[in-house]
């Protein structure tokens, strides 16, 4: 049985996936903002710019954009050195536009303060620092030289019919419009990159939780064995005492104790089991009827005047491995489910798709918001006893080991439902053609 497993890492790399797609979309702007700039400033001001090379800078950058989007296809981690290298792309096609434009004198030279801003949010201190420099670097080197000396007209009094005026106030407009824009957005994902570490430490601290629960119940099921079997041995003796044979009260009475010895036992042994000392005799196989048939059966012996409605809608039977930790969760539910409404329970069993359903419903007065909100945490209960709350908690906790959920609502007409869903391959042991035992 293999179940799902989220570590911090993948929080990052998913963080880092989505910074570059965001870069990848940025890029695209920056590829239709540049030919749109070329076609104004050769159409609408008439000025003579080297088409042929700056739209070679234009494919090159929508090529290698496509590259980058093809990249992020490949569902790999996204490194800050990938990160880094996508921003130098950027900034050494932005020089190049640059320089065949005017160099220094051409007003878009302030989006290298986008490249840093990015830099700044994406990048670690070494490497933003590093870009800092590259991008100060080339400001220097296209005031010292540009494609044969071109030089764009300052004409700071033509106002809007300035070139250079109407290039500094596009240029405004863009780095206010896109730093709010996609910075907004990067800060979100970082956002939601630390809000699922968090989520994957407190689920590393339930687990550690359930870890030492677990090694308290098998040392107090160890602890528990002895006194059981001198209480099995000693009501042995007494069933074979002329006194009690001669009593069928006292009999009776001795036999009801023998069996709640038994059923102790046999609770210890899950317990044990669930821990993993006898893994070996745990794991039979059968199939999922089977199995589903025997769990109801059994907590339907462990409590007779209880009202079960069993229902089982499965056509395909499937080999499957009699898990003691789904036992055990399902018993969970029911008993809560009878101690909310002694008069009637019901358990639905779905299997469609390859996932099986199980669904727990009762008539009581239903569960109270607080449990509802909290469910899967430890010690959220309202029968006010020291302890308790655990149930749900732990069946959460099974229901994620095999890779499916465990939900909770409050059914219209009265009454609660627990829903369990996981997928039926995660009991599929590997040799699932064998016959089943």
């Amino acid at each position: 049985m293999t179940g799902g497993r989220t570590t911090p890492a993948d929080g990052t790399h998913m963080a880092g996936r989505q910074n570059l797609r965001l870069l990848v979309q940025l890029r695209w702007i920056a590829v239709l903002g540049q030919a749109l700039a070329i076609v104004v400033a050769v159409d609408g001001f008439s000025l003579a710019l080297p088409l042929f090379d700056m739209a070679l800078v234009v494919g090159l950058l929508a090529v290698f954009n496509l590259f980058s989007q093809l990249r992020l296809k490949w569902h790999l981690p996204v490194s800050q050195v990938e990160l880094f290298l996508a921003l130098l792309a950027d900034v050494a096609a932005l020089t190049a536009q640059l320089y065949l434009s005017g160099g220094a004198t051409n007003p878009f030279i302030f989006l290298y303060l986008l490249q840093v801003a990015l830099a700044a949010v994406l990048l670690r201190r070494r490497t933003t620092w590093l870009l800092a420099g590259v991008t100060s670097a080339a400001f220097a080197g296209l005031v010292l030289t540009h494609h044969h000396g071109y030089t764009l007209p300052l004409d700071l009094g033509g106002g809007l019919d300035s070139p250079f005026v109407l290039g500094m106030l596009v240029c405004f407009a863009l780095n206010a419009v896109l730093l709010a824009a996609f910075i907004t957005r990067i800060t979100q994902n970082v956002r939601t990159r630390d809000a699922r570490l968090a989520a994957l430490r407190q689920r590393a601290s339930e687990e550690e939780h359930i870890v030492h629960m677990g090694l308290l119940a098998s040392g107090a099921a160890h602890e528990l064995g002895t006194p059981l079997a001198t209480l099995d041995v000693i009501l042995g003796d007494w069933a074979r005492a002329p006194a009690v044979a001669a009593d069928a009260e006292l009999q009776q009475d001795v036999r009801d104790m023998q069996a709640q010895v038994q059923r102790c036992k046999s609770i210890l042994g899950g317990i044990l089991m669930s821990a993993g000392e006898v893994r070996g005799e745990a794991l039979t196989r059968t199939t999922v009827t089977a199995f589903l048939d025997g769990l109801v059966a059994q907590w339907r012996q462990a409590h007779p005047g209880a009202r079960l409605d069993y229902r089982r809608e499965i056509d395909a039977d499937t080999v499957v491995i009699a898990d003691p930790g789904l036992r055990q969760m399902v018993f969970n539910v029911l008993n809560n489910a009878l101690e909310a409404s002694p008069t009637l329970q019901r358990l639905t069993a779905v299997l469609e798709d390859g996932r099986l359903t199980l669904e727990v419903r009762d008539r009581g007065p239903g569960f109270v918001q607080e449990v509802l909100h909290s469910l899967g945490k430890p010690y959220r209960s309202t029968k006010g006893q020291p302890g308790r709350g655990l149930g749900l908690f732990l069946s959460h906790k099974v229901a994620r080991s095999l890779s499916g959920t465990l939900s909770a609502s409050n059914l219209p007409e009265g009454g609660a439902c627990v829903t369990i869903r996981f997928p039926l391959s995660a009991l599929t042991p590997e040799d699932a053609d064998e016959p089943a035992q």
